[in-house]
């Protein structure tokens, strides 16, 4: 478990300066998530065809709460991969992989105001 999992688990209060959600919305958005992301894996494996049976290959060294935090954590401070590697305990390209597969289903959940704050944020640090 990442420390800042812990921190926000341990100081649900403090969840809103971290990422810009409170605590229970926190825990409705990765319900939300995790639900989006197992039919997507569903629909996936339905038009796949096996040679080898599923279920093998390198478990991910973030589990699915941690990557949705990394995104929310990079969304709200804009910090670079390499800290959020550092932050997270993963490598920055381990940090970066699951930053681009959460933002577009993250999009699907949150509301279009929310993303376009940071799309303003993201322009006005240009």
């Amino acid at each position: 478990m990442s420390d800042i999992l812990k921190y926000i688990e341990d100081n649900p209060k403090e969840t809103q300066r971290l990422i810009g959600l409170e605590y229970e919305q926190l825990q409705q958005l990765i319900q939300n998530a995790e639900r989006l992301h197992h039919e997507k894996q569903v629909l996936l494996e339905s038009k796949k065809v096996r040679i080898i049976a599923g279920g093998g290959g390198r478990k991910p060294k973030l589990s699915m709460t941690e990557q949705i935090i990394l995104t929310l954590v990079y969304l709200r401070h804009m910090t670079t991969f390499q800290l959020l590697g550092i932050q997270f305990g993963v490598s920055e390209s381990t940090a970066n992989d699951p930053f681009n597969y959460w933002l577009p289903n993250l999009r699907e959940l949150l509301p279009s105001s929310l993303l376009e704050q940071v799309k303003k944020t993201l322009l006005t640090m240009k």
